[in-house]
């Protein structure tokens, strides 16, 4: 049976044999048996590589930080993680830089880093007791990136069109109703990331 650890844009953890392209961090999630027992033990929601300098880890070590997976770096962002300052550290770079200058009232025009992002997207994405919080946006202003939920049901906004999301891929693509109000599960301040050209990495079935 897989491991409870593969997370979905709603930021939910599940058991599915897909993996992912990425790798991710929330702390200790799981008690000895293996069974996840939190949803987050942490602030610091992180998005790593899954091989960095030959490091090897059980997955699910008693004690051990909880290893999660991402079927790609949107799908980390919707739920959101934000790009580990170790294992990405360029990446990391570039995503303070572009978040702090797409989120001026919250930088206050300097560059944030770890600890004062990590506590603006707390609060843009969990509420306590492991729901997600959402709010509601025009799918027309939304950039290529942003998740959005209809029905129940996670959706890419990609070039134009909406993707269906899958654990293994995404599904063909949907025109967009331009005046449609939809409810955005990407946190906010990470679309507005996105709108100041940050584009995040999104699985190869998005370019079919």
């Amino acid at each position: 049976m897989p491991h409870q650890n593969r997370v979905d844009p709603f930021g939910q953890l599940n058991s599915v044999n897909d993996r992912g392209a990425w790798m991710g961090n929330r702390g200790i999630l799981h008690d000895d048996q293996g069974r996840i027992v939190a949803q987050w033990r942490l602030k610091r929601w992180i998005i790593c590589v899954l091989h960095f300098k030959g490091r090897h880890r059980q997955v699910f070590t008693p004690h051990r930080y909880s290893e999660l997976f991402f079927l790609d770096e949107a799908t980390a962002f919707a739920a959101g993680h934000r790009p580990c300052a170790e294992c990405q550290r360029a990446r990391y770079n570039e995503f303070c830089l572009a978040w702090s200058a797409a989120n001026p009232k919250l930088s206050h025009g300097k560059v944030l880093r770890a600890d004062d992002i990590d506590r603006q997207l707390h609060n843009e994405r969990a509420i306590r007791g492991g729901g997600k919080q959402f709010y509601q946006a025009g799918l027309a202003t939304l950039p290529s990136g942003t998740f959005i939920d209809r029905g129940g049901l996670a959706y890419l906004v990609w070039n134009g069109a909406l993707l269906p999301w899958t654990f293994s891929g995404y599904g063909p693509p949907i025109a967009i109703q331009r005046d449609e109000i939809v409810r955005v599960m990407t946190p906010l301040s990470i679309v507005s990331t996105f709108k100041s050209s940050f584009v995040p990495q999104v699985h190869e079935s998005a370019f079919v």
